[in-house]
């Protein structure tokens, strides 16, 4: 095999002039014969036993060409991306001169390569200074939800439903007279005041007492996801079997006790302190890391092609579908779901991609320019994080090509950032001014007020 590079006029692109052994192509075709000889069926012979010669006389010449140029391509192309250290960003746009039994396999693959960034200013950008400190009332909440999490339900015999009651109701729905479907259940659990169930509904369970049976009319919103139902009154069969109602533990040293590590509330109550301001301090590190991003990204210049749009594109429908798999959805469900196509979430999605591409390009200039560098350790240590994550082998995961260049860069990336929220300036947050009303004059109000009239009089 003989490649040739060949400059294009766009800078961002390169032209690779392909030259494939005659015997490489033949031997590609057999491949391609035997893996689909079965399939074949010519009169004279058995289904899948006429030999290849005879399958090329009934079916026609080419009849191997385009599998076995899928063969071929890909292993030629990867290598000779290789040997020209050839940054491809696009997918190859080919282009076949001579495909024929017998001569060498002709062909070019146009390929668009990683553009240049022409970065402006990243170091000393000006950012805004976040510090959110964790308040007395954020602890209390805190506090709240897990008393909550703590708390028993207790049974209410002496009284009827109120406003944030546990209920346990039978039902059944009626439609213009008729029971329809879903519309049914027993022995279900409903909060009052959690606003789960048709609007109207629940209001109309307090008051009710044990065992007593109501008729509850509503109305179906005209949003409601089954159209036969939508906008329709029903009426509703209920009885009323239980009402339940939350205990909440006591605050005190013994809940701290019962529920944490500490033997005094007060103890407790700081470490919650101190957890949360962890947690708020990572988030606003995260913030202002964004802003640092964001902030080199719009000083820097860079021409982000069709070619990478599309398959940034690609990788986010790859992405997609496969966290959609591990939730039992399929990718094609899940666009129907939204009322959408495939053109239409490619389309919505572009300025994200675009986004996407160019924040990846600026932060490779970055940590190129800023001559930033990953050390031994650092991608040691990595290696060492993901192989326990994942209970994978040290080995193995350095034995993987792909895997290791994904771990660099995001180690590259990781330390472009940390670089740029180092070196930006973070200032206060300026306080915003209060916008003062324009306060009009008794005369121009009356210029006003005689002008509105004497519109009103010339339309009238």
């Amino acid at each position: 095999m003989s490649v040739k590079l060949e400059k294009t006029e766009n800078k961002n692109k390169v032209k690779l002039n392909f030259t494939v052994d005659a015997k490489v192509f033949e031997d590609a075709m057999k491949k391609i014969y035997t893996k689909n000889a079965r399939y074949f069926n010519v009169p004279g012979f058995r289904k899948g036993k006429a030999p290849m010669n005879i399958v090329e006389k009934f079916y026609g010449a080419g009849i191997f060409y385009e599998d076995a140029f899928n063969e071929v391509f890909p292993e030629v192309y990867e290598q000779a991306i290789k040997e020209n250290n050839i940054d491809a960003v696009t997918k190859p746009n080919i282009d076949i001169t001579i495909m024929e039994k017998g001569q060498d396999l002709v062909f070019t693959a146009t390929v668009g390569t990683k553009p240049e960034v022409k970065l402006g200013k990243y170091k000393d950008i000006e950012i805004e200074k976040i510090e959110t400190k964790v308040t007395d009332k954020d602890v209390e909440e805190e506090l709240k939800k897990v008393q909550d999490r703590n708390s028993r339900l207790v049974s209410v015999t002496d009284r009827s439903v109120q406003n944030g009651d546990i209920t346990i109701i039978d039902f059944e729905g009626f439609c213009e007279g008729k029971a329809f479907e879903g519309g049914k259940a027993q022995n279900h659990e409903l909060v009052i005041g959690s606003n789960t169930f048709i609007p109207g509904f629940e209001e109309q369970i307090i008051g009710m007492k044990i065992d007593e049976e109501k008729e509850i009319n509503v109305k179906f919103p005209d949003e409601y996801f089954s159209k036969d139902l939508a906008g329709k009154d029903a009426m509703f069969k209920v009885k009323l079997h239980e009402i339940k109602v939350k205990e909440l533990p006591k605050l005190d040293d013994e809940f701290a006790k019962d529920v944490s590590e500490f033997d005094t509330l007060a103890d407790y109550k700081k470490d919650i302190k101190n957890k949360k301001q962890e947690e708020n301090d990572k988030k606003d590190k995260t913030a202002m890391q964004e802003s640092a991003v964001k902030a080199a990204m719009e000083t820097a210049e860079v021409e982000i092609s069709d070619g990478m749009v599309e398959l940034e594109l690609d990788q986010m429908v790859q992405d997609m579908d496969t966290r959609l798999r591990y939730q039992g959805f399929k990718f094609e469900q899940y666009l129907k779901m939204l009322g959408k196509t495939m053109n239409d979430f490619r389309r919505d999605n572009t300025a994200t991609a675009i986004n996407s591409i160019k924040m990846r390009l600026v932060l490779e200039a970055i940590f190129k320019d800023a001559k930033l560098e990953i050390k031994d350790n650092e991608l040691e240590n990595k290696v060492q994080e993901l192989a326990t994550t994942y209970s994978r082998k040290v080995e193995d995961l350095k034995a993987n090509e792909e895997i290791m260049k994904q771990v660099k860069n995001g180690l590259e990336t990781e330390k472009t950032i940390d670089y740029l929220l180092e070196n930006a300036k973070k200032v206060a947050k300026k306080p915003e001014e209060k916008k003062e009303e324009k306060k009009e004059s008794k005369k121009e109000n009356s210029v006003k007020a005689e002008t509105k009239k004497k519109t009103s009089s010339e339309e009238k």
